[in-house]
């Protein structure tokens, strides 16, 4: 008969009988009984009161008994303590067992009794096993280390544990070894200061060769070590992929995608050039194949990491876009995943084979996985310029199917493409307007409204088509009435004449009869632009508008280098760091890629001053305004109207709301009756994203604390009192110990008193806005100025300006609204802890490609390589390393933005030649767009 008997007694009573029974004499009754007891303990009986009873059958031989007696030890220990202790004795006992079996029983359960009254008996049982002859005793005790120090992490290390378990790293047996490794990665991971898995060449030698005989487990617990390592040169992370390379054939797929972890990081090291580099690209794809032919979960898994791999280094599977091809018993979550990959594996290569397949899938019946379909016909053709043709056509036969989530899921692509490639494929928009009626989803109706408007000259009834969509205005979707709006108003500045009725109607319903507030701002915005400044509203409305990026979707670099070190972890599957849905502190420390270093290259340098490392923070670009979410204007932002090309020259902008509806704020109501709002005007935005497009804002202040003498320009007018009524402005930029201000002169050529002061700034490159309200403390009477400093700070919305450096502001008083703007200067954003360290220097610019090189010259500077340093370092641009090149002397330079972008520079002087006075400056950057803007900021240094 089975153990099954033990769970259908209903006895009443019970509890009496089987005390009796457990102090009966026979062996085999008390075995019986024991059973019994774990029975009732395992469907939740309390069966505590048996404590003494079952402690007093641990005395055996008997190793089944034994193990069901440790067994309910552990469970109850906890809430009977004090007789826990009754058990210690025959623990200690235990562990001097001449079988190995039962003195690693005895181990393994001291470790799992949770009571802090018992620890310390424990301890010397403990150490006697860490040392024991026995190797299964040996890593069931390291393991216990391990748990012991989860309870009480100071007695473990007053007993010198920690220092035993190092010891066993080097052990014999590489099962002990693992277990070692696992469990001081573990007690490393509760505290990452502690720096327990101190590894050097030799210890990663012992572990390397523990890997080829442990168990699969072990040999996770030893690659998940080993991605930890921190190889002092190329040459051992080479030696080191060697020897891990084997494990890419493991039949377990954990073991395959630890060993692909340890790969991808050390592969950051490696020399592109090497034989070896493209070796192990080749060999890193049949195991990731080989992942896609288990089950469904366990592909989805190896998908999901494959997703990131991909982004990471897209040349590994370049060859085996086949192996992604969706079947058609694969479940909804893995077609998803593999789709997902083949457009990132898309290229001019293999799109024709790649758009057979899509067209393929958009007509398969599962709906989700045709709309992701037609979806990624759309994001091939904007990711291959060469396939936009045959992606539009092949979009075309997909809309003639007539089926209608087919269509609507088209029009939302074709919108994409039309902003791709402008004036290229508007011959098919009549195919697309026969199909207006059917479209049901907002989505595809905002579209199908942008491509009205935005083609409105070339669709004679635009008019018509867009008055059909104005009949169930209040009934449509937030995103339709923003669009449907922005629609007309183009229509109407397109054709005037024909359309006054129908811009009417829109403005207000979306003024009058709406109660959205962002519809009801962009109806008021475009009333008062059409009603003041016909011509500043084509500018603004109709502005070219930038050309969307081909992959919106892309993991943040340096997000995707965290990702790539949790390879194999949840974190990989979520996508996501484990610090965003781990809680607490523990298992949430924050990786990063290994920087790229050669293996023989230096550069000579007399200071080698550490630097804030920036081997984590790759820069991401300032984001467009494409990527902006919820920008005003959606679809339809340009460029803003753009300042004038010199700060001296300001012009007012007609009434244009630079302020994103800050106007009513500003003037009150509508009606343009006016209430006062001094501490609305400057929202600072402290809560703007950290983990966005701009990477993390650094604190400006967390800079060297020592006063830097950064150049400041002279004031000059902004704002002449011409165009303020009476208000004249003129101020500079500066920065001093890492903050920011805006110097300003108020002057008051009015003939009445000015007070209530408040300004505001549009979004900008950089971010920058007020952190403070503009404080006038008393009023400003006639012929009077008044001097203030206003502090900046940078965690303010952002936008990319044109010019980059455009700063778009309004200032209110008591007389009315005025706006102009102004060009600061580049240099007041360089941080003070842009000094980077010269390795770091020489991986990065061999790391930012080529074509981000950009060459300036500067003329008639006379300073010699010291002066210009010195005068460059006073406004954070700080020299890495220097030396003499046939004659010319050579200044390695780095500098930091506020929004974490790096800037390399390399400047060629000429100190030999007095004739000769001009600079050459080669800069390198992963923004490109930035560097006019840095070399005007160096001749602004170098020339005052």
């Amino acid at each position: 008969m089975t153990d099954s008997k033990y769970f259908t007694t209903t006895k009443k009573g019970e509890i009496f009988e089987l005390k009796a029974e457990l102090n009966s004499d026979k062996k085999e009754k008390k075995k019986e009984a024991v059973k019994k007891v774990i029975a009732s303990m395992t469907v939740g009986k309390d069966v505590s009161a048996l404590f003494p009873d079952v402690v007093n059958c641990m005395q055996t031989d008997n190793l089944e008994l034994k193990k069901l007696v440790y067994l309910y030890l552990m469970n109850y220990a906890k809430s009977q303590p004090d007789m826990a202790i009754m058990a210690v004795n025959t623990f200690v006992k235990d562990c001097e067992d001449p079988n190995p079996l039962i003195r690693a029983l005895a181990v393994r359960t001291m470790g799992c009794i949770r009571v802090d009254k018992i620890t310390e008996y424990l301890c010397e049982p403990l150490r006697k096993c860490l040392k024991d002859e026995d190797p299964y005793v040996r890593k069931t005790a390291a393991v216990c280390v391990a748990k012991l120090h989860d309870i009480n992490a100071q007695l473990v290390e007053d007993q010198g544990f920690l220092d035993t378990l190092k010891d066993l790293i080097s052990d014999s047996n590489p099962m002990v070894v693992a277990n070692a490794v696992a469990a001081l990665s573990e007690i490393a991971e509760s505290h990452p200061s502690s720096n327990l898995l101190d590894l050097n060449p030799q210890s990663i030698n012992k572990l390397l060769t523990a890997l080829n005989e442990c168990t699969e487990w072990g040999q996770i617990f030893i690659l998940d070590c080993l991605a930890n390592y921190m190889p002092k040169d190329d040459r051992e992370a080479q030696s080191i992929c060697e020897r891990v390379t084997p494990r890419l054939s493991h039949a377990n797929s954990a073991v395959v995608l630890s060993a692909v972890k340890v790969l991808m990081k050390f592969m950051e090291m490696l020399s592109k050039d090497l034989d070896y580099y493209g070796t192990l690209l080749k060999k890193l794809a049949p195991p990731l194949v080989t992942l896609l032919s288990a089950e469904p979960e366990l592909q989805y898994v190896a998908l999901r990491n494959i997703n990131l791999i991909v982004q990471k280094r897209p040349e590994i599977l370049k060859h085996e876009m086949k192996v992604f091809f969706v079947k058609y018993n694969d479940p909804i979550y893995v077609k998803l995943e593999k789709l997902d990959i083949m457009i990132r594996l898309a290229s001019q290569a293999n799109i024709a084979q790649v758009l057979a397949e899509l067209k393929e899938y958009a007509t398969e019946v599962d709906v989700d996985f045709v709309r992701k379909a037609v979806r990624a016909i759309g994001r091939c053709a904007i990711k291959v310029e060469q396939s936009a043709e045959r992606c539009v056509s092949t979009l075309l036969d997909l809309i003639q199917t007539k089926v209608n989530y087919v269509v609507q899921e088209a029009i939302v692509v074709i919108k994409d493409i039309f902003r791709k490639y402008p004036n290229k494929y508007e011959s098919v928009i009549a195919t697309l307007c026969e199909n207006l009626d059917s479209l049901d989803e907002p989505e595809a109706r905002a579209a199908m409204i942008w491509i009205v408007g935005e083609y409105a000259e070339r669709i004679d009834n635009a008019d018509e088509l867009l008055e059909s969509f104005l009949e169930g205005f209040h009934d449509e979707s937030t995103q339709v009435q923003l669009q449907l709006l922005t629609a007309i108003v183009k229509l109407f500045l397109k054709k005037p004449t024909e359309t006054q009725e129908l811009v009417q109607q829109v403005l207000s319903l979306a003024t009058q009869d709406s109660d959205n507030p962002d519809l009801r701002d962009r109806g008021y915005i475009y009333w008062r632009l059409l009603s003041t400044d016909p011509v500043a509203a084509k500018e603004v409305v109709l502005a070219e508008k930038p050309l969307i990026s081909e992959e919106t979707d892309l993991i943040e670099p340096t997000l995707l280098d965290e990702l790539i070190c949790y390879i194999g972890t949840l974190a990989s599957v979520y996508h996501k760091p484990p610090s965003a849905f781990v809680e607490g502190s523990r298992g949430v420390t924050h990786k990063s890629l290994l920087p790229r270093t050669g293996s023989n290259e230096s550069v000579e340098s007399p200071d080698t001053a550490p630097a804030g490392g920036p081997a984590a923070d790759q820069p991401s670009v300032i984001p467009t305004q494409g990527d902006l979410l919820g920008d005003l204007l959606n679809l339809d932002l340009g460029p803003p109207v753009s300042g004038p090309p010199m700060a001296t020259a300001p012009v007012q902008m007609g009434a244009v709301d630079l302020l994103g509806g800050g106007l009513d704020i500003l003037m009150g109501g509508s009606d343009g009756s006016f209430t006062p709002a001094p501490n609305t005007a400057a929202p600072t935005n402290v809560g703007a994203p950290l983990g966005t497009g701009l990477g993390d804002l650094f604190d400006l202040t967390g800079g060297v604390g020592t006063l830097s003498g950064s150049y400041v320009a002279p004031k000059t007018v902004w704002l002449p009192a011409m165009k303020a009524k009476g208000l004249e402005i003129s101020g500079t930029f500066s920065r001093q110990v890492g903050s920011i201000s805006m110097d300003l002169v108020l002057t008051n050529k009015a003939l009445q008193v000015m007070s209530d002061f408040a300004i505001q700034f549009n979004r900008n490159s950089f971010g920058l806005a007020p952190a403070a309200p503009l404080q006038v403390h008393a009023p400003l009477a006639p012929n009077q100025s008044v001097e203030i400093s206003l502090p900046l700070n940078t965690v303010g919305s952002v936008m990319k300006m044109d010019p980059l450096n455009n700063l778009q502001v309004a200032v209110k008083n008591n007389i009315d609204v005025f706006y102009f703007s102004t060009l600061y200067p580049l240099h007041i954003l360089f941080v003070e802890d842009g000094k980077m360290e010269r390795q770091m220097f020489l991986a990065t610019w061999k790391d930012i490609p080529n074509e981000n090189e950009t060459q300036f010259q500067i003329k008639d500077c006379s300073l010699n390589a010291d002066a210009v340093s010195s005068k460059l370092q006073g406004s954070n641009i700080f020299t890495v390393a220097k030396r003499n090149v046939e004659g010319q002397d050579m200044l390695y330079q780095s500098l930091k933005l506020t929004n974490g972008i790096w800037v390399l520079a390399e400047l060629r002087i000429q100190p030999s030649n007095p004739n000769f006075t001009d600079l050459e400056l080669s800069l390198k950057c992963r923004a490109p767009e930035v560097s006019q803007y840095i070399f005007q900021a160096y001749e602004t240094i170098l020339k005052n």
